[in-house]
């Protein structure tokens, strides 16, 4: 199982997350693209520091609305969202390519991944805009419930799918994620990450309404989580890195 986190979303002299102290113990590190977080500067910084770590760098596109983060979903049309991602992933490969560290995945972020996840055209449509501008990328989406379906849904594009289950966020009935807005749906305390990453190793998420099967390659913590680095090091006891 491997340990992918969100990162790069400092803008100028405001910081936000831990990335240096997280960066030593993930595999994948989600970039932000400039749009609801990031800058030029610190798309070098992350992607610097993950290749000094060995960590896989891939650009996580979002709403480019840095007032919410990239939280609040926009009512777009979908051509100007393809569009929207496409230019984002160029922004940081342009960067990355400068630096002679390749890209390797693509993960939407915040609202944008909730919507799509919710949105088998808008999921599909996206899968083909990645495609486009570059085939080898592979595409992070949700494990749910409907994991076969996604993925027959996105087999035309050729890419390489990972179905991703989060370690510190709470799951709805359905297998998605809870609102942001609902008591508990963030976990912030370490312990009850390492429990709830104990549970998804044996392949279930816990739900209010009983454990719900998941099957996923890969592990997100947030790296604006202010535990996550304490959670990281929890995870890894169950995890170790590979050598």
């Amino acid at each position: 199982m491997l340990l992918n986190c969100d990162m790069g979303e400092s803008y100028g002299p405001w910081e936000k997350g831990a990335d240096a102290a997280v960066m030593p113990l993930i595999d994948w590190a989600n970039i932000a693209c400039g749009a609801h977080a990031g800058d030029p500067d610190t798309m070098a910084r992350t992607l610097t520091l993950a290749a000094e770590h060995g960590v896989k760098a891939g650009a996580h596109p979002g709403y480019p609305d840095r007032r919410n983060f990239g939280r609040l979903k926009l009512d777009w049309p979908v051509d100007s969202l393809v569009l929207e991602v496409q230019a984002q992933i160029g922004a940081l490969r342009a960067v990355a390519t400068a630096l002679g560290t390749p890209l390797h995945h693509v993960k939407p972020h915040g609202a944008l991944y909730l919507a799509m996840m919710a949105d088998d055209g808008l999921l599909r449509r996206l899968a083909e805009g990645v495609e486009a501008v570059d085939g080898s990328l592979a595409f992070v989406l949700q494990a749910t419930p409907d994991r076969e379906r996604h993925a027959a849904l996105l087999e035309h594009t050729g890419l390489e799918l990972v179905f991703e289950a989060f370690a510190d966020r709470g799951y709805a009935a359905d297998g998605r994620l809870r609102s942001r807005s609902i008591e508990g749906a963030v976990l912030t305390d370490p312990d009850a990450v390492a429990s709830h990453v104990a549970r998804l190793l044996d392949g279930f998420v816990e739900t209010p309404e009983g454990p719900l099967r998941v099957a996923a390659e890969t592990l997100c913590v947030h790296g604006d989580n202010p535990a996550a680095r304490e959670a990281l090091l929890r995870i890894r006891e169950l995890i170790p890195r590979p050598a």
